[in-house]
């Protein structure tokens, strides 16, 4: 039998792990998680944690960090763990000491101060990272009970994906790109009660 091109619930084949993407299921009801796109920086036994892609705040760098050059670039809202802090993923690789290689080509971290130069000397470099204002985080077997619950679906994850802050589309163009059974997730309403 074929399977019906409208089916609501695929099976998902991947797994979460370092480097994946977290969609959240349409019917998720967590208002800050919905309809977001989240990047797993780490997951292990203890927990998981990573940035949400497709939620930003109307501020600019210089908002948040003192003396740190104006450059053009829009910042994300992690997640709702440790708000008060600015974490960064970038593609400048190894030159920036202490970074963390998340996906190939993507890094996490790494010398703040190295970065503020790096920027100061060329503000140009800003298309090469994405700031974060906080963090989502998982404790010890959450993030699999949420996986139970059909909360989220597990994509992989691209360069261009990840570093891309201009899609306002992220979450639907993900599932899109997941396979022709997880398609019509991404035409599912916001509200289902108002069709």
């Amino acid at each position: 039998m074929a399977k019906d091109p409208l089916e609501l619930d695929p099976q998902n084949a991947l797994q979460p792990q370092r480097g994946r993407l977290l969609v959240s299921g349409p019917y998720l009801p967590d208002p800050y998680f919905r309809r977001t796109v989240v990047l797993l920086c780490e997951h292990d036994e203890e927990g998981s944690f990573g940035f949400v892609l497709n939620r930003f705040v109307d501020l600019e760098i210089g908002d948040l960090v003192e003396g740190f050059p104006r450059i053009q670039t829009r910042i994300s809202i992690g997640g709702p763990v440790q708000s008060g802090n600015l974490y960064y993923l970038h593609t400048i690789g190894t030159r920036l000491e202490g970074s963390q290689e998340v996906i190939a080509g993507v890094f996490m971290g790494g010398d703040f101060e190295q970065l503020r130069a790096l920027l100061s000397a060329d503000g140009t470099l800003a298309k090469h990272v994405r700031f974060f204002v906080g963090y989502s985080g998982w404790g010890k077997d959450q993030l699999s009970g949420e996986m139970d619950q059909k909360s989220w679906l597990v994509g992989p994850s691209t360069k261009q994906r990840i570093m891309n802050t201009k899609r306002d589309d992220l979450w639907a163009q993900t599932l899109r790109s997941m396979g022709g059974e997880f398609a019509p997730l991404a035409g599912f309403p916001e509200d289902p009660t108002l069709n």
